[in-house]
């Protein structure tokens, strides 16, 4: 039996609204920590669905595993989610946030069960 969609993206919902401010972490990291380690780009669709969600989602903290943003067109395109995260701090340089490694939240290893 396959988990619903909705409930999937409400767990990742969940754990993205977790992401302190200032930090990011990867499509990847929160499927591992919610079971599913294949499932980055179902990750990266619910971000996509987003945006509209009545308890926001911060989803310009959720980056590729290199630390890219390679979800910046869902943010209505321009710069949006870079001036996003740098009005956090982040620094982004070509699309990439800089200091990828110390910025990295692995809720794995932050998030007390």
């Amino acid at each position: 039996m396959k988990a619903d969609k909705n409930d999937f993206f409400a767990d990742v919902y969940a754990v993205v609204r977790l992401i302190p401010y200032g930090r990011v972490t990867s499509y990847g990291a929160i499927a591992r920590y919610l079971g599913t380690g294949r499932s980055s780009r179902m990750v990266g669709w619910a971000m996509n669905n987003s945006h509209g969600q009545e308890v926001p989602v911060p989803a310009h903290r959720v980056v590729n595993r290199l630390g890219m943003l390679t979800g910046k067109a869902h943010f209505g395109g321009g710069d949006v989610m870079q001036k996003l995260l740098e009005s956090e701090g982040v620094q982004i340089e070509n699309d990439v946030v800089a200091e990828f490694e110390r910025l990295f939240w692995d809720p794995s290893r932050e998030i007390n069960l």
